[in-house]
């Protein structure tokens, strides 16, 4: 699929936003933590991406309440479901000027349509050394999902499965779906809010 920047100004994807807050101290802390002068744009990607897949446990797998939202939010507490852990990885990227965007996938939330859609954010990232966008999942790897880091074929946690009516979405974002962070803002039971309020399209 070839990809579509919203935007030809990669400054625009660099920008600090409310929920991409990589001013505040955790997120500068952790960029110190992981990044150094040292290593190429690649690793950093690379080290950014593993962290917070890894790291960063999703709330349906760990089945925690807790509701994160913020990029710090879900440092902090070391949850988030998808759209969360997106905020993380675009926060750290963007704090050392990586351009770094939004993608979106509709997917079945569970195992058939009768069980409902949802959005599933991933992220873009413009790799300057190659001149081009690649798209990394970080939802976090489980039996069945295995998102990787890769810069030619992308290897994502979840394959389109169009029979099914998923799509992928080519557009690369400068910021979040209001849909996503208004859901995010309005629900306190991450479970409850991921079985029955997760918005299902753009």
């Amino acid at each position: 699929m070839r990809l579509v920047p919203e935007s030809s100004n990669l400054k625009e994807y660099l920008k600090e936003l409310d929920v991409v807050d990589f001013s505040h101290t955790l997120i500068q802390e952790k960029a110190n933590e992981l990044f150094n002068n040292e290593i190429s744009e690649i690793e950093k990607v690379k080290l950014a991406f593993v962290f917070v897949r890894d790291e960063v446990s999703h709330s349906w797998d760990i089945q925690s309440k807790r509701v994160t939202c913020k990029a710090s939010e879900a440092l902090k507490y070391r949850e988030g479901i998808c759209y969360a852990k997106s905020n993380l990885l675009t926060a750290l990227l963007r704090s050392v000027g990586i351009p770094t965007g939004f993608c979106y996938q509709r997917l079945m939330i569970f195992d058939t349509p009768e069980e409902g859609y949802s959005l599933h954010t991933l992220n873009g990232v413009y790799i300057n050394s190659l001149n081009r966008w690649i798209r990394l999942d970080a939802r976090g790897n489980k039996p069945g999902v295995q998102a990787e880091f890769s810069i030619n074929e992308e290897i994502l946690a979840f394959p389109i499965r169009e029979e099914f009516d998923e799509k992928d979405y080519p557009i690369i974002y400068t910021s979040p779906n209001e849909k996503t962070i208004a859901t995010l803002e309005s629900n306190t039971d991450a479970l409850k809010m991921y079985i029955h309020h997760l918005p299902d399209a753009l």
